[in-house]
């Protein structure tokens, strides 16, 4: 007991769109396109990044790896939110509220690392040409990818731990349509200022701190581009950073709008939607950006393509 009158939460339920009624079915069908999208989407670049020798650079190397962080970030809510969709009893255990958290932050933060290692390739790409081939040589990207994936642990780990170490009594309703950080610090007993101050802390380090790393690697690079004498160079220099442009400003403009403010004054609703951005919508549109915004992309679709049908 957690006070004279008050209960220990033992499991939560997932408000999510329960208020959208029927709604729901149609919902489950847009959300359940995205999602499969994104699987088949991220496995195919996953696929022609490792079987077409021409895309064996460090550029694709990273956006393989990125593609595998998405498939892994957008598998930690959205299942559950589909099932929840179809579900009059929506709820969800407090082991499996602890998990979805861990694993929606611990993918999250190997993908804003990844983003950088992307903008620092095409940084000494573009603005150190000469070098590029002694800079990005395997041991260092393969360093670089490890040191994203390594570093999704602590903060899955610490901030699902300090989360989860407050007791939730009373409400169990979470409006929201998974376990994010933000619904449930609103339900949380004790003082969670210092949990609040912490994680503004960590959204500095995990998405401010990168994207305004990204922002300078992209301020020398169009400084570059915009010296080059030729037009057709400027013009398939800048081709080779625009996707890595859009996949970001979708990324961090969302996300950091809702992580800065884990008390904020967004409606429930408007919530909902930022996160839906980030969460299913972004991680289905970044295939389609890289893939069809990329000649090398598609050319080595065809070619697999071409040997299938051979």
């Amino acid at each position: 007991m957690a006070g004279s009158n008050q209960t220990v939460v033992s499991e939560f339920i997932l408000l999510g769109f329960s208020n959208l009624g029927q709604l729901q079915l149609l919902l489950f069908g847009v959300f359940l396109v995205a999602y499969l999208a994104t699987l088949t989407g991220n496995t195919l670049i996953i696929l022609l990044t490792k079987m077409d020798p021409a895309l064996h650079s460090p550029m694709y190397f990273f956006l393989r790896n990125l593609s595998f962080a998405e498939v892994g970030f957008i598998s930690s809510t959205v299942p559950k939110m589909l099932v929840d969709l179809l579900s009059e009893k929506k709820t969800i255990s407090l082991l499996g509220c602890r998990a979805q958290t861990y694993f929606f932050f611990f993918f999250g933060t190997i993908e804003c690392f990844l983003l950088i290692a992307m903008a620092y390739d095409r940084f000494v790409a573009i603005c150190n040409p000469l070098r590029y081939p002694a800079v990005m040589n395997k041991n260092f990207c393969r360093m670089m990818v490890l040191a994203a994936c390594a570093s999704g642990f602590p903060v899955g780990t610490i901030q699902s731990a300090w989360l989860f170490s407050f007791p939730f009594c009373g409400s169990n309703v979470i409006l929201h349509f998974f376990c994010d950080t933000p619904p449930l610090l609103e339900l949380a007993c004790g003082d969670t200022s210092k949990f609040e101050q912490f994680s503004i802390i960590g959204t500095f380090t995990i998405i401010l701190a990168p994207f305004t790393l990204i922002l300078i690697s992209y301020v020398r690079i169009i400084s570059t581009i915009l010296r080059m004498p030729s037009t057709e160079g400027r013009q398939k220099a800048f081709s080779t950073c625009s996707s890595h442009i859009m996949v970001v400003t979708l990324f961090y403009g969302t996300a950091s709008s809702i992580y800065f403010r884990p008390r904020s004054n967004y409606t429930p609703e408007i919530k909902q939607l930022l996160s839906l951005s980030y969460t299913v919508f972004t991680p289905m549109l970044n295939p389609v950006i890289y893939s069809l915004r990329n000649k090398e992309m598609k050319g080595a679709l065809s070619r697999l393509l071409s040997r299938k049908m051979n």
